[in-house]
Order: C-alpha cells, then structure tokens, then sequence
C-alpha cells in the first residue's frame, strides 16, 4: 500500500518534469526561430498569473457549476457522520459537505487545503452505495484533499496554458510576422518541423495532463484503502459505478477530473484524453493493495 502511494507520486513528479522538458523545447524552438527569448519570460508569467487565479476561485465554480448544496448534519445524518468519522480518523479538519441532485453516482472533492476542503455526493450515490462502501469513497474523495491534488491539478494547469499560449504565438508569428526573420524566412525546413511541433505540442499537453490525473486517482485510491483499511469496500464501489453509472445530468469538461468517475459521454479519443483509469483497472489495484493487508 505504502509502496503504491509512493509509486503514484513519483509517477506524478516524472509527468510534471516531462510537461517541463515539453514547455522548455518549445521555447528554445520558438527562440532560435524568431530569435526572442522574452517569448518564453512573457508566457510563464501569464500562465502563473491565470493559474493562480484559478487556484483560489477553482473551488467555487466547481461547486457552482455543479449546482451542489451545502447540507448541515440534519439534512443527511448518515453522509455527514461518515465525513465526521473520516475527519477525525485523518486529523484533517471537517469539510464542508455538499450535495448534488442527479442520479448519476459520483462524488468529487475540492480545495486548494485541507483548511478549505469541501465534499458533495451526488443523490444517486447515496442511494446506490451501503455505509461501507460511501466510506470508501469519500475517503478517496479526502484523500484528494490529503494529497493536494487541486495543488497539483493547478501547476499543470499553468503548464498547460503556457504550451497553448506558445504555440499560439508561435503560428501567428509564422504567419503574419516572421517571413522577415533571418533564421524562421532563411530555413523553411526549420520553420516547418517549428510549426508542425507547435500544433502538435497542445494535443501532446492535454495527453499529459489527462495522465497526471490518472496518477492522482490511483494515489486517491491508495490513500482511501489506507485511511480506511478496508480497501475491498472501495473496489466494491468501483464495481458499482461501473455497472450502473451514467453521464452526470450537468456535464462541464472543465471540472470532469474532479469526480470519481468520469460524468462525461464517452468519446472517440477517450481512452487517450479521459481524466480517469478504466474502473476495472483501479479495481485490480486495490485487490492487490488488500492482499498487502
């Protein structure tokens, strides 16, 4: 178990290097090409600037987009004492606690710290899952907030911004202002492998990033076996999204990583780009992870 939570992040930190190294190239290309290093200085800040925007206004729209409801322990006893317990169990700090109304199964959590965590199950969750197996997953749900996974989803959000606004630039330099240029003009073979790297490189980034969350939600996994030493009650629960789960009633792309299962409708290139591993796969693991018990 302890070895799987390492692993994930290890795998998080060699995504992260990689997303760098991808950024690094494409600002040396763009460099040599138009001869302007200031393009590369301009970009990072930008992107730092947009990201840290939404690291600290992420939670809210998150929670407005999909229209959850906060709730006192009154208005569901059985989701808030389990939160409770896990609170308690984790030392982490009480969350506060949503709801969504829509059928679709799933959860997500979000905030940028434990001191600013909120949780929210959907209706259909909580009534599809026993007290055993809603632990496991909003334990999973914690341990997102345990892991600083918005922390993390939020400098590859950065890293993201900052591919996409150097390719951008790039192909309107091409375009409109670098047929003057000694070395983009004098080396059309260069300038070519450039623009051909830059339409690739945003198709490349969001890959990465769609990686990065896969690594966090077996980390989340990991985290949720651990805090509950019942890693077989989340693979029950796995087995139970993949068997009645459905598309989430309010779909938004923007917020998909966020949930347990993945709420969007399956698409030509989901495999590649999807936010989440296949269930089947995240319930291997953790029957590997129970066997470690």
């Amino acid at each position: 178990m302890y070895r799987a939570i390492a692993k994930n992040k290890r795998n998080t930190v060699f995504i992260i290097l990689l997303f760098l190294l991808i950024i690094g190239g494409l600002g040396l290309l763009a460099g040599y090409i138009y001869n302007n290093a200031s393009i590369v200085v301009i970009t990072l800040v930008i992107a730092t600037a947009y990201a840290v925007i939404q690291y600290f206004t992420a939670s809210t729209l998150a929670l407005s987009m999909s229209g959850a409801q906060e709730i006192q322990k009154a208005d569901n006893p059985r989701l808030y004492r389990i939160i409770e317990n896990l609170s308690i169990t984790t030392g982490m700090p009480m969350p506060k606690v949503y709801i969504v109304n829509d059928p679709a199964p799933n959860a997500f959590a979000t905030g940028r710290d434990p001191q600013h965590a909120c949780v929210a199950a959907t209706t259909g969750l909580l009534d599809l899952m026993n007290d055993s197996e809603l632990e496991g997953v909003m334990a999973h749900e914690m341990g997102h907030v345990q892991n600083y996974d918005i922390r993390v989803s939020m400098i590859v959000f950065g890293l993201v911004v900052a591919v996409g606004f150097i390719a951008d630039i790039f192909l309107r330099m091409a375009f409109f202002g670098g047929r003057g240029n000694d070395r983009g003009g004098g080396n059309p073979v260069v300038l070519v492998f450039g623009l051909a790297a830059m339409l690739v490189a945003p198709v490349v980034a969001a890959a990465v990033q769609a990686a990065i969350s896969r690594q966090r939600e077996y980390l989340a996994d990991a985290t949720s076996a651990m805090t509950t030493r019942n890693p077989d009650e989340l693979a029950s629960a796995l087995t139970k999204l993949e068997q009645y789960g459905r598309p989430m009633q309010k779909q938004n792309s923007t917020m998909s990583h966020l949930w347990i299962s993945d709420p969007m409708k399956p698409g030509l290139f989901s495999r590649m780009f999807s936010t989440h591993p296949p269930l089947p796969d995240r319930i291997v693991r953790l029957g590997k992870i129970g066997s470690s018990f």
